[in-house]
């Protein structure tokens, strides 16, 4: 039993004078230190200095208030240390945090004996005006690591002595430094990555909210502490040196403390919400971007441009922290949890080691790979692909080799091809966001600038508008892994895209318009694109693609705010989606646009709209082909953009279009219609006219010639004998008898990719048969049918007829499974029931082909007895060949 305490004075001894002049003392230094921070709220610093000087008057204070009750008890000097914990510990008391205080207890001293001083001093300062939140340990209590409050040990290592024993608090920094490069040091630094991994999921993985909490959101002052715990534990457990923080991650903690200061002055409470209102406000009165920031308005009260600036900031401290999170050592028989588990490829110019790149000598024989365009590039393709991160070193070389990296940068194919590998790679939007913190994105695409953490204000976004980029293309790339049965069908959509590149790189640009004209910012956002794909060097039907769907890229939404069940909604959204393709892009970056508005934006209402939408509209384009026929006599504007494209053959070019449907004009660009008027011209030398362009995704070819039996067939034939598998396929006809066939297909074999010269002895093939000179039997009996691989998903065959889908013709729409020779045996079917393919409309959308014909007979539709009999012939001959 210790002795009892000395009793306290009467009143008017001395004791209550004291307390009251110190109280008063510390008040009316907070007047001066918030009138101090409001005279100097515009300068950098003015936060730094205000939470420094509320800590060293708190000191004085607490100090006061400890030497009354050690006046009273000579044991409380000599047996307990009063410390500062926390943000207090580190001298960072903002206007309205708490007052975390640790008094710490020799094993000497029953906490008893001590008890009512501590409640008497914990009770003064809660007189005073301060959130006191003491706690009372022993020696040995702190010294002890609980791993389920892993808080209370980070708290203690930003411990500082107030007043008290020295000695006693010396034995406890010395206890903890070794505890600190023990395996608990390790335990700690995973429990840090914890603790980060849950903050993050609250707020969506990004700092860019519009309206960001500045301590909790990634880039906010808890990733300060987090680069802080991490560099002391870090050299702890590998007994290093702590390295000094840079001055631009000084200046980033310094801009926020200082905003954080205005926001708990302006409230009067702890709140870190900077709402629009705040944000106003501190843009008026230019909180942290005064002298020594680097940072000045453009316009006075800027709220947008005031947000760039405090999202920079955020943008450096939130990399330090990832980084300081990535570089953490692999403990001895306890795996450290990361962000993300990564694959270490091995490229020139650097290496990836636990996760993290780090480039080559910059003084090796090579020279500096970070001024190399095309290793950085790589890299970043790379880290695209597997999610590995940058070392800081790594981010500082190359933000410093930018400006001799920009003179070395070529534009055209080379750079298309590497930038395409960055928007496929799985990890394509955190590759994106470290181009764009270094300036690597700017570099490239000098468009992306403007929308560089802008703000847009409205009732619905949660992000800024480079970010909402970023999480559009995070979604897309996402839809495989997520659960739930919309994901799973968009998902669908998504694998048979035959260009996925083109719907990230409309994702990456679609908003870029925003940065001039938040108003009509499609149309901006287009032209601004097509500069990009020009430079690139895209070519005219992929550029098309990318345009119309940044153009058109708020259609469908609108379109859902409509009745969708209506058959004139669907109408007008179809006329201005156009074709096929399109549609599938438009669905699934409308799909991605609503979710990265806000988490909770995408609800399954909108999603299963959002498909039912898709289904009308896909099945709308097939339905209406037969029925919108290209008339020149009237002012199609279509036909005009073809003509323009062939001055001074109007006449010719009208003559060649007349007739066919206009789906063979929305889905060609007036620059591939000139090439198909051109070959139709050239009948006289060739009465078979091909086009080949070889993709290693997927090739395409397209015929020109006079209609005749068993066409069709015939090219599905000789692709099927190649063992190409065709994906998409369309055959339209004109008022003179000429056809154009087009052929998607893919090389299952690689034969035209591993062999180039294949491809002329592939089109010479193509030729033969088509002419006659060689025979297509012959050459799908000399192709070895090998066993088939068992179908992931049984597709049932189905045949439906519609006899009211065209006046003209009988649409057939065939659904089964996709096989070689499929195409081929349902075309010979239809040939041999002496039909006429009016129009030709082949997908493929995963294993399930989906084909649709409009047929005629004779010149008119089909009756109910040739539709029966010709759906029996149909299935047996599917049947057939599926065996």
């Amino acid at each position: 039993m210790g002795k009892e305490l000395t009793k306290a004075p009467a009143e008017g001894e001395g004791s209550g004078d004291r307390g009251d002049s110190a109280r008063g003392e510390y008040q009316r230094g907070l007047l001066r230190i918030r009138g101090g921070f409001e005279a100097s709220a515009g300068t950098l610093g003015a936060g730094a200095a205000a939470i420094a000087a509320r800590s060293d008057a708190m000191d004085a204070l607490i100090a006061s208030f400890w030497e009354i009750e050690t006046a009273l008890d000579a044991r409380l000097a000599k047996q307990v240390s009063v410390v500062a914990v926390g943000g207090y510990g580190r001298r960072e008391l903002f206007p309205s945090s708490d007052v975390d205080l640790l008094f710490l207890l020799d094993g000497k001293l029953a906490e008893r004996d001590a008890k009512d001083a501590i409640r008497r001093v914990s009770q003064r300062l809660w007189d005073t005006g301060a959130r006191a939140a003491p706690v009372t340990r022993g020696l040995a209590e702190c010294e002890r690591l609980d791993p389920e409050n892993v808080e209370s040990a980070l708290a203690l290592m930003d411990a500082r002595i107030i007043c008290g024993d020295a000695g006693l608090f010396g034995r406890l920094k010395t206890a903890l430094a070794a505890k600190h490069a023990s395996k608990d040091g390790r335990v700690m630094m995973a429990k840090v990555a914890e603790l980060v991994r849950a903050r993050y999921a609250k707020y969506g993985g990004t700092l860019f909210h519009l309206e960001p909490n500045i301590k909790d959101c990634p880039g906010g002052l808890r990733d300060v502490h987090v680069c802080g715990w991490m560099a002391r534990l870090q050299a702890a457990v590998g007994k290093t040196q702590v390295a000094e923080a840079d001055e631009e991650f000084q200046e980033a903690f310094a801009f926020l403390a200082t905003v954080r200061c205005f926001l708990h002055y302006r409230r009067e409470r702890d709140d870190n919400t900077l709402d629009w209102q705040a944000q106003d406000e501190a843009a008026g009165r230019g909180v942290g971007i005064g002298v020594g920031s680097g940072w000045r308005p453009a316009v006075t009260g800027d709220a947008s441009y005031w947000m760039r600036i405090y999202f920079r900031h955020a943008r450096i401290v939130n990399r330090r922290a990832l980084q300081a999170l990535s570089e953490v050592p692999a403990p001895k028989g306890l795996r450290l949890p990361r962000l993300r588990k990564a694959v270490e490829p091995e490229v020139e110019g650097f290496q990836v080691e636990n996760g993290r790149a780090i480039l080559d000598d910059p003084m090796g024989p090579n020279g500096d790979p970070a001024g190399e365009p095309h290793v950085v590039l790589r890299l970043f393709a790379e880290m695209a692909r597997f999610g590995f991160v940058l070392t800081r070193e790594t981010e500082d070389r190359l933000s410093n080799a930018l400006p001799a990296m920009s003179s070395q940068l070529e534009e055209g194919p080379a750079l298309w091809h590497l930038l395409r590998e960055v928007l496929t790679g799985a990890f394509a939007g955190d590759a994106l966001r470290a181009m764009h913190a270094l300036g690597l994105l700017e570099l490239l695409i000098p468009e992306f600038h403007g929308i560089d953490a802008l703000v847009v204000r409205d009732a619905y976004h949660r992000y800024t508008v480079d970010e909402h980029t970023f999480v559009v293309i995070d979604t897309l790339h996402n839809l495989g892994k997520q659960t739930g049965e919309w994901a799973a069908k968009f998902a669908q959509i998504l694998k048979d895209l035959p260009h996925p590149e083109l719907l990230y790189l409309a994702a990456l640009m679609h908003d870029t318009g925003k940065g001039r004209s938040a108003e009509v910012h499609a149309v901006e956002s287009e032209r601004m694109a097509r500069s990009v794909l020009a430079r690139l060097e895209v070519d005219v039907h992929e550029t098309e693609l990318v345009a119309g769907l940044i153009r058109h890229h708020l259609e469908m939404s609108a379109a859902l705010r409509r009745d969708i069940f209506d058959a004139e909604t669907v109408r007008a959204f179809a006329a201005k989606v156009g074709t096929p393709e399109a549609l599938r892009m438009l669905t699934l970056f409308t799909y991605a646009d609503i979710n990265a508005v806000h988490p909770d934006a995408l609800t399954p209402w909108k999603a299963e709209n959002l498909w039912r939408l898709y289904i009308a509209t896909a099945n709308y384009l097939d339905r209406s082909v037969d029925e919108d026929r290209v008339s020149t006599g009237g002012g199609n504007e279509l036909v005009h953009r073809v003509v323009a494209f062939a001055p001074g053959r109007r006449g010719e070019v009208e003559a060649y279009l007349e007739g066919f449907p206009e789906r063979y004009l929305r889905t060609r660009t007036p620059e591939q219609i000139r090439t198909q008027f051109e070959m139709s011209t050239r009948f006289g030398l060739d009465p078979v006219q091909l086009d080949f362009r070889y993709a290693a995704e997927a090739s395409e070819i397209t015929l020109v010639t006079r209609d005749r039996e068993l066409l069709f067939a015939t090219m599905a034939g000789v692709l099927a004998a190649w063992g190409m598998n065709i994906v998409t396929a369309d055959a339209f006809s004109n008022k003179q008898g000429v056809v154009v066939d087009s052929f998607r297909f893919t090389d299952g074999f690689k034969t035209l990719e591993m062999n180039e010269s294949e491809r002329g002895t592939f089109v010479a093939s193509v030729h033969a048969v088509l002419t006659g000179e060689q025979s297509v039997e012959k050459l799908l009996a000399a192709r070895r049918r090998g066993r088939r691989k068992a179908p992931k998903v049984v597709v049932s065959a189905r045949v439906d007829f519609d006899a009211n889908a065209s006046s003209q013709s009988t649409l057939l729409q065939v659904v089964a499974q996709d096989t070689p020779g499929l195409l081929r045996a349902l075309s010979l079917t239809l040939a041999g029931h002496g039909c006429n393919v009016e129009v030709a409309l082949v997908d493929t959308e995963g294993e399930m082909a989906i084909d649709v014909f409009y047929l005629t007979k004779d010149g008119a539709k089909l009756d109910r007895a040739e539709q029966k009999k010709l759906g029996t012939d149909l299935l047996a001959a599917m049947e057939e060949n599926a065996r």
